[in-house]
């Protein structure tokens, strides 16, 4: 236990393997990047070779590149743990393995003094020293029980909270663990006194629910057959959703972060920051109906968030081409130059200057600074200045020009024929775009307008999206990537770093798609009457989600792994260590285990690492005993290089005809190529957001934003935890976004339209979840949360017809219930009892508001007797109108559909029953007599 790991692989004891199942230790000294050093830049390496190899295909020259990895200068580590040994100071006490100083196989003292060591050695005494430290010594022992003494006491602390570590008592004896390596986030699962009343109601109500069905089956209204048969069928189908609505709440869980550790282990002060880069993604249409001032107010919040300007860029896509879009975001660069080192200096929230300067809050509070009033003031009328500016600019652009707009130098605006332009790029904030009033650098702020043609499928918000990955790609290529709708703003300036906590996590990170924040929502009135907050989504259904593979992706507020984007496969479990001991003979080993050996299933590599390898392998001989002649070489090179050529159309048949952005999807951890100038690259940022670039491509089917309905997000996410991703879901205390809800009913419902139509849509294509994904990554519970996104809509026509029983019942007389028993009512009572206490459990562990969950279930009986039952039919004519790449699944419902149609005609007009139930009375013109 005397070694360190941050001393390096070579310095535990060759031959015996890690202890097994001690997963979280491994996980925090994070070993995967520690003992693979040498690794650490042969995917920017292989980028850069197959970029520089392509362009250089055919040209002769030079493609060998020299690649040294570093070599990392060894640490000699203290045995002694700070503790006197043998009337022996600590600081003496450094015995030095054999590899330091020069050949052999036993420990032995340095034979020459370095400098650059800590703690220079001792010679060493073998009869002392050795009994000393060995194993079974008593030094050893005491050793040993106070490390597991203290380990059991970081655990129960842990257990409590994992918070005040420097309080009295006994956190003041627990190791002293280096705060750096410590998770940055941990789970908090739900109490148990509230967890597990919820469960067992969730059982009872069940178990209810089938004895209810058994009475009502076997009770049939004969006087009432139809309506009973009716309203049978409806509550089952209640039943059904009820089911594929609640058991994926069964694991609900809540998380915290520490950004205090993240910064002391990727942003320390005074040194490089060491924090991933992240890509801000902005879209917006129409300036009509998303104001620019609304647009300007994001933007300005994500250039002035807390992380460093190195790593931060911001792309908004113009989908609409509007040149007042194009001047609202040059004057927003302007003000950007004096609103974000205000932000900074005064570490003001939120950083979205409309809704800071509207909020009526005691604006001095926790404020020292003097002249802060004095620039507050200053800065509030340089927006309001800015406002004036951008309603001239919309003053303006109310009326169109017979000739189109022009720009300042006298050029036609590219963009007046929205539906037919070349795609525009412009750089407004970056390295070349001007510092700030402090003279500081401001992060980049790049504005695109994607190519458009008559005659191209532009797929909408979903190809814009992935046109901003493709032009971020060839810029920035950063890691990470955040999307933004144009009137959701930045709310908390740390909401990047608590993503970071989850994606650079060294023991969840690894396996995340994506963190997911929900949304939170302003000028909402205080009654919230058609429950604009959607609180028990976000609260209650995303909280259970968390808990088995993450939550499905909204929309906005989210920021995603770039790899996972591209469809790469999620990064396989390692098995543990196995448990021989390496010091025993192979012979040995063979004994001990014959006759419980067991066919092994051949180990193969995980498709990103095979896609990831395919250009440059490195070879494992540098030094080849024998030097092969000139001709061999020729032809391996030549082999290589076919190899790769071929290898290289593959990735550019899933990708694209860029082979700067293909050699960038092999960076993992991001980074741009040093081989190409900023004008090429921006030469061939234009080209990747050709409208014709994505035929023949897996763009829209496997790669980005998926394609095949309005409603993409649950599309995207869903493909991403079919490759066995999972997400998480991040609530912070101060909310990270904040976005406009719609104000009247109207909006409403037709906000809650589309995303109805879009779960029609996805229940009609190939990425159905009742039959897409099975054999991946996806679990079983989180397969029912996607059924139930793409089946709620159809509970529309069950509802409609068990609110029009009551009518039917009152003018017909009948009812769809025969008289109640004793133990009939039971079942009834139960049932209604039952689905009280599962509201209220269920109110109480996510401390819902009561208020919030009846607007809920008010406005699902409002939506699903009006937008979702038009969704239903306006998806369903789509389909028989012949939409294109609809699947089979469409010809089969209306297959059955028109025969259940004719089956009834036919029973209702039947030309072999007579036409009257008595005997006909007809003179047949035979004379009986």
């Amino acid at each position: 236990m005397g070694f360190d790991a941050f001393s390096g692989p070579d310095l535990l004891p060759a031959g015996c393997a890690r202890v097994p199942g001690d997963e979280e230790e491994d996980g925090a000294d994070d070993l995967e990047d520690e003992f693979n050093w040498r690794d650490r830049d042969d995917s920017q390496y292989a980028a850069e070779s197959m970029l520089h190899a392509h362009m250089t295909y055919g040209r002769g020259g030079d493609l060998d590149g020299v690649h040294q990895p570093f070599q990392p200068n060894p640490n000699v580590p203290l045995l002694t743990n700070g503790q006197m040994v043998d009337d022996i100071p600590p600081e003496q006490h450094a015995l030095v393995p054999s590899f330091v100083g020069g050949g052999g196989k036993r420990i032995h003292p340095l034979p020459y003094a370095d400098s650059n060591l800590p703690v220079q050695p001792r010679s060493m005494d073998p009869s002392k020293d050795i009994g000393s430290y060995g194993y079974g010594s008593v030094a050893w022992k005491e050793r040993m029980e106070s490390w597991k003494q203290k380990q059991e006491r970081l655990h129960q602390a842990r257990n409590d909270g994992g918070k005040d570590w420097n309080g009295d008592g006994d956190d003041a004896d627990l190791p002293l663990m280096d705060e750096a390596r410590q998770p940055l986030s941990r789970k908090v699962p739900i109490p148990s006194s509230l967890i597990n009343p919820y469960r067992m109601i969730i059982v009872i109500r069940l178990v209810i629910v089938c004895l209810f069905f058994h009475y009502r089956v076997m009770h049939p209204v004969h006087d009432a057959f139809v309506l009973w048969l009716i309203s049978v069928i409806c509550e089952i189908w209640f039943a059904m959703s009820w089911i594929l609505d609640q058991f994926p709440k069964w694991f609900p869980i809540e998380r915290e972060t520490y950004l205090d550790r993240l910064t002391l282990r990727f942003d320390k002060e005074g040194q490089p920051s060491q924090l991933a880069p992240v890509d801000f993604f902005v879209s917006t249409v129409d300036p009509a109906k998303e104001p620019p001032l609304v647009t300007a107010n994001t933007i300005l919040s994500i250039l002035a968030v807390d992380y460093p300007v190195d790593k931060l860029s911001c792309y908004v896509s113009d989908d609409g081409a509007a040149m007042l879009t194009f001047e609202g975001l040059s004057e927003t660069s302007e003000f950007a130059k004096k609103w974000v080192p205000f932000c900074k200096k005064y570490s003001i929230e939120p950083r979205a200057p409309e809704w800071y300067f509207q909020q009526k809050i005691d604006y001095l509070k926790d404020k020292v600074v003097p002249n802060f009033v004095r620039d507050r003031r200053a800065m509030k009328r340089e927006y309001e200045e800015f406002k004036i500016r951008i309603n001239a600019l919309v003053a303006k652009a109310q009326k169109v020009p017979e000739e189109g707009w022009t720009m300042q130098d006298g050029t036609p605006w590219p963009g007046n024929n929205v539906r037919d332009h070349p795609g525009m790029i412009q750089v407004f904030l970056g390295q070349s775009g001007g510092l700030d009033v402090e003279g500081n650098e401001l992060p980049r702020l790049v504005y695109v307008s994607r190519e458009k043609r008559p005659g191209y499928n532009h797929h909408k918000k979903a190809g814009a999206m992935n046109a901003l990955v493709r032009v971020s790609a060839v810029l920035t290529n950063a890691p990470y990537m955040l999307n933004l709708d144009c009137d959701h703003y930045v709310n908390n300036s740390k909401a990047v770093k608590e993503a970071m906590c989850f994606m650079m996590d060294p023991l969840v990170g690894k396996k995340v798609c994506y963190v997911q924040f929900p949304q939170r929502f302003d000028s909402i009135d205080r009654h919230d009457r058609y429950a604009n907050k959607n609180v028990v989504f976000f609260d209650i259904n995303m909280k259970g989600l968390d808990g088995i593979q993450g939550p499905i992706y909204v929309g906005t507020g989210c920021v995603f792994r770039r790899q996972a984007l591209y469809g790469y496969d999620a990064p396989k479990t390692k098995k543990p260590p196995s448990r021989t001991c390496n010091c025993w003979p192979k012979w040995c080993v063979c004994c001990f285990c014959f006759g419980n050996r067991k066919n092994k299933k051949k180990v193969t590599k995980p498709k990103t690492e095979k896609k990831k390898r395919l250009f440059f392998k490195k070879e494992e001989n540098q030094s080849p005993a024998y030097a092969l002649s000139e001709i061999d070489e020729a032809a391996a090179g030549a082999e290589t290089q076919k190899a790769g050529i071929v290898n290289q159309q593959k990735l550019e048949k899933k990708f694209g005809q860029s082979a700067v952005f293909v050699a960038s999807t092999l960076l993992e951890n991001g980074g741009t190529l040093r081989c190409d100038s900023p004008a090429s690259l921006l030469k061939e940022a234009i080209h990747v957001i050709g409208c014709g670039y994505e035929d023949k491509t897996d763009w829209g089917k496997e790669i980005g934003w998926i394609y095949g309905s309005v409603t993409e997000d649950i599309l995207t996410g869903f493909k991403m935890h079919c490759h066995g991703w999972r997400s998480i879901y991040c609530i912070p205390k101060r909310p990270a976004f904040k976005g406009s809800a719609p104000l009247n009913l109207s909006d409403r419902l037709n906000q809650v339209l589309r995303w109805a139509l879009g779960s029609i849509e996805i229940f009609f294509s190939n990425h159905c979840p009742l039959w897409y994904g099975y054999g991946g990554g996806l679990k079983f519970l989180e397969r029912f949360s996607y059924i139930n996104s793409i089946v709620y809509p159809w509970t529309s026509i069950p509802l409609l017809a068990y609110c029009t029983l009551p009518a039917i019942c009152l003018l017909t007389g009948k009812f769809i219930t025969p008289e109640l028993s004793n133990l009939a009512s039971i079942w009834y009572m139960s049932l209604f009892i039952c689905i009280f206490a599962t509201g209220i459990l269920e109110m109480r562990w996510a401390r819902v508001a009561v208020d919030d969950w009846w607007r809920n279930e008010q406005f699902w009986v409002i939506g699903g007797v009006s937008a979702h039952l038009f969704a239903v039919f306006q998806g369903l004519l789509k389909g028989l109108l012949g939409r294109q790449n609809r699947t089979p699944t469409i010809v089969i419902v209306w297959s059955i559909l028109l025969a259940s149609i004719i089956s009834l005609l036919w029973v209702r007009v039947n030309p072999f029953l007579a036409k009257t139930d008595g005997p006909l009375l007809e003179e047949c013109g035979l004379d009986c007599t």
